[in-house]
């Protein structure tokens, strides 16, 4: 047998999302293809290339930026947190349709407590309000995080955002300026692309930065992002990108195989 998965996304080349699977399925005796599907390098839409890989026998997808709020009018959702956040990165083609997940947030929750254990978030920035955002929002909500500042160049994006976020109790403002709203804050988040490949810079400036606990970059291609050594010199405690990439493969490669993986094995033997 030969699991079929494959990702969809935009500047997916140096994604490690094909080896980390492969790898899960060399554990368990199964052979895995994983395909980087560009829709515009295939000359399809998001929606083309999600259809055709359904009719083509493919188990399942993970989908990345800029696709994960796209995906949701494409599969039914089961569990209500989901649906709230409004954003998908693993869907399941299943007998009676495509099933939608978002992995993002059980991996973000995964990786800031293998880093920060049961400690408080404290009050967070985060920027970035698009797909792995609303995640990665409704991860700190499942940690518990009281205040939330919000930052995004689509104004619309961090309103929608913060109305979905209301009914958890989380206080949410929302601020122009990312400098500005680093003041006072425990943690620092990027979820925007800036900092990875194709994408230089920061969303915060160095300075910005000082008197803050931890902070997170979900980027990690590369690792060493300018925000995340930034933060690493200015003497936060940082989580890594790759810790919520490794999660939440280990927890999308549950549901596509219904199967067990080392994850001490993938952290060894996957490299960036």
């Amino acid at each position: 047998m030969t699991l079929r998965l494959g990702l969809i996304g935009d500047n997916i080349a140096a994604s490690r999302a094909p080896a980390l699977h492969i790898l899960a399925g060399e554990q368990n005796g199964i052979a895995v293809t994983y395909d980087r599907l560009v829709p515009a390098t295939l000359g399809a839409t998001f929606e083309q290339v999600f259809r055709t890989c359904q009719s083509d026998g493919y188990r399942g997808l993970n989908i990345t930026y800029p696709y994960k709020e796209r995906a949701v009018s494409l599969v039914r959702i089961d569990d209500p947190l989901v649906r709230a956040m409004g954003a998908v990165n693993t869907v399941l083609f299943e007998a009676d349709g495509p099933v939608g997940y978002n992995t993002d947030h059980s991996g973000f929750v995964a990786a800031y407590r293998a880093v920060r254990g049961e400690d408080d978030t404290g009050p967070v920035l985060m920027i970035g309000a698009g797909g792995v955002g609303r995640a990665v929002a409704f991860g700190l909500a499942t940690l518990g995080t009281k205040e939330l500042r919000l930052v995004d160049r689509d104004h619309d994006k961090a309103v929608a955002l913060a109305d979905a976020l209301a009914p958890f109790g989380m206080h949410v403002t929302i601020f122009d300026d990312a400098d500005v709203a680093a003041k006072g804050v425990a943690g620092l988040i990027n979820c925007t692309p800036v900092g990875m490949v194709g994408y230089a810079g920061t969303p915060l400036s160095g300075t910005a930065m000082r008197g803050a606990d931890w902070a997170f970059d979900a980027v990690y291609t590369p690792v060493n992002t300018k925000f995340f050594t930034d933060a690493a010199a200015s003497g936060l405690t940082v989580i890594s990108g790759w810790e919520l990439f490794l999660f939440q493969g280990i927890h999308a490669w549950s549901l596509f195989s219904d199967l067990p993986v080392d994850a001490a094995y993938l952290r060894k033997n996957l490299s960036v």
